[in-house]
């Protein structure tokens, strides 16, 4: 259930975002008719959704440990606590049409090197990893139990271009950017907490070129995600932010003289 910071935050988007038709920018205009309003269908969607649906009727029960601030669905005192898989299906993995926009983003920018912080079931990793045939995925998840059904879905999807690392992004992140050197997306949906989601911005940031998109799940999910979000805008290297309330989309290209911050309906 939505809390009343998110009911209030979203009321106030609803209110003052805007469609294509109030967009200034070619750049973004673009974005927003040939990915954002595109309906496509791929068959990568059908394979996805059914994996989800499977997903959703599984009733095992699964011990998590929780590395950052969790789902508030599932807010305890404890690091580990038990779910239903089905649980985490319905309120921890991203609705279908943001699969659909991140398999969009992905081919409309055709992102070869990709970095994912919270692998969760794999679902949103799965549409990273099948939207483009040059697409290499590499994606962290702080739970081994989660982590084992994300790669049981890889195998299941015969997806041989994602690489899942176990363990907490503070430990891990540093030596895989130092490994593959840039990214072409990155996105971060894992800890909700205001100070590591500026971390690890700052961690990634170096490793990005001028086309990197940035993507920040969750931009409003809590106030401290809200802060980290002001940061991320706010920092020398953005140039165009776009927040469609449920994720928020960073770019740093240099041609874009002055930064721009945009709410879009989505």
């Amino acid at each position: 259930m939505a809390s009343l910071f998110q009911i209030e935050e979203y009321i106030y988007y609803w209110i003052t975002s805007f469609n294509k038709y109030k967009i200034h920018s070619p750049f973004v205009y673009k974005l927003v008719t040939e990915v954002f309003e595109k309906e496509l269908h791929y068959k990568d969607f059908e394979r996805i959704e059914q994996l989800r649906d499977e997903l959703r009727r599984n009733d095992t029960i699964i011990e998590v440990v929780d590395l950052g601030a969790g789902s508030k669905s599932f807010r305890k005192t404890k690091k580990v606590y038990q779910r239903k898989i089905s649980k985490i299906a319905r309120k921890s993995v991203k609705k279908e049409k943001y699969g659909h926009l991140l398999y969009m983003l992905v081919r409309y920018f055709k992102a070869n090197s990709i970095l994912e912080l919270g692998t969760s079931l794999g679902i949103t990793t799965a549409y990273l990893g099948s939207a483009h045939p040059n697409t290499r995925v590499i994606t962290i998840e702080g739970s081994e139990s989660i982590a084992k059904i994300a790669q049981d879905n890889f195998d299941k999807l015969n997806l041989k271009n994602i690489q899942l690392v176990v363990g907490n992004f503070d430990d891990k992140l540093q030596q895989i950017c130092d490994e593959r050197k840039q990214f072409d997306l990155v996105f971060i949906d894992g800890n909700h907490r205001e100070l590591p989601t500026i971390d690890y911005f700052k961690t990634v940031v170096p490793y990005c070129h001028n086309d990197t998109v940035l993507l920040f799940d969750d931009i409003h999910w809590s106030e401290e995600m809200q802060e980290a979000w002001e940061y991320v805008k706010n920092h020398e290297r953005v140039t165009l932010t776009i927040d469609i309330f449920e994720m928020g989309i960073v770019f740093l290209r240099t041609e874009f003289r002055q930064k721009q911050h945009m709410q879009i309906t989505y």
